[in-house]
């Protein structure tokens, strides 16, 4: 008696996703149709494939289990004003064929666009491009359009050490800077990044129309003011006194880092050096394996 076996074998991708491909923006048995952009382009697609491959899509299709037995789901066409057609339709070739066609002009938008539908793998292949391609004017608006963490390992450090000369420094919203703010790998020297964080809180301060302390509360808390040696410190304090940009806790606890020569009480990552960091006596004090 023959024995029973079974197996799963694998055809030509490459063949699948050619055919697969000649179904993006294809009116041909379509079943579902967006109005895009501006322009209000039409953009032909398949319900199926979309709610397959993208949670969002299916609950925008009507396809969450949520609706009563026998309602009618969404028929369209969906109007999406807000997104570039060309920007719209490579989200559809990625959810077609797992691959997608980028250039410099919409990569951002793209990895935007990634994001709010919560395709993780497009995400990553956005981020995979615009590092490649990026330019140091272009590495702020990256940060500021991209999930927590996801592009800031993969910045080049001399951009993360330029981008704090740039227009773009001072458009960076709060959080995306305390984000920036966290990072060892940072080839800037700690004195360096408070004066740029007090250039930035200023101009903020200025289009917000909100005190100096308050646009700059988030970010602050990320300087490291226990690597700043004493006469550093006592210029900054001095400085300080203008605009109050920093709490005064903060610069009182850096002094009692100094005094106790240890950083007792304060965060441990405020007395890390980052990679740009210059040497001062007292950090070897710092370290809380030193003897």
């Amino acid at each position: 008696m023959a024995r029973s076996c079974s197996a799963r074998l694998q055809g030509e991708a490459a063949a699948f996703t050619a055919a697969l491909r000649t179904l993006v923006n294809n009116p041909q048995f379509s079943d579902v149709t967006f109005v895009v952009g501006r322009e209000q382009q039409r953009v032909f697609a398949h319900r199926c494939v979309l709610a397959c491959r993208c949670q969002a899509f299916r609950g925008m299709l009507g396809g969450c289990g949520e609706d009563p037995p026998g309602s009618v789901p969404p028929q369209g066409p969906f109007v999406l004003g807000n997104v570039q057609p060309d920007v719209f339709l490579a989200v559809i070739e990625f959810l077609y064929t797992n691959s997608v066609s980028l250039n410099s002009h919409i990569a951002l938008e793209v990895l935007t666009s990634s994001v709010e539908y919560g395709l993780q793998d497009l995400c990553k292949l956005c981020v995979e491009f615009i590092k490649d391609t990026l330019s140091v004017e272009q590495v702020c608006e990256a940060l500021q359009v991209s999930g927590p963490g996801t592009l800031l390992v993969l910045v080049p450090e001399v951009f993360l050490q330029a981008v704090v000369r740039t227009r773009g420094f001072h458009e960076l919203s709060d959080t995306v800077l305390a984000r920036v703010l966290r990072s060892d790998r940072l080839a800037v020297d700690e004195l360096d990044l408070v004066q740029a964080v007090r250039e930035w809180a200023h101009v903020s301060s200025a289009v917000l129309g909100r005190p100096v302390p308050e646009v700059a509360a988030l970010p602050v808390r990320e300087l490291r003011l226990p690597l700043l040696a004493p006469s550093e410190l006592a210029t900054l304090e001095s400085h300080n006194q203008r605009d109050l940009l920093i709490p005064v806790e903060s610069i009182a606890a850096a002094w009692r880092s100094h005094a106790l020569r240890r950083g007792s009480g304060v965060p441990p990552q405020l007395c890390r050096p980052r990679r740009g960091t210059r040497p001062r006596d007292h950090h070897r004090h710092l370290d809380p394996n030193a003897k």
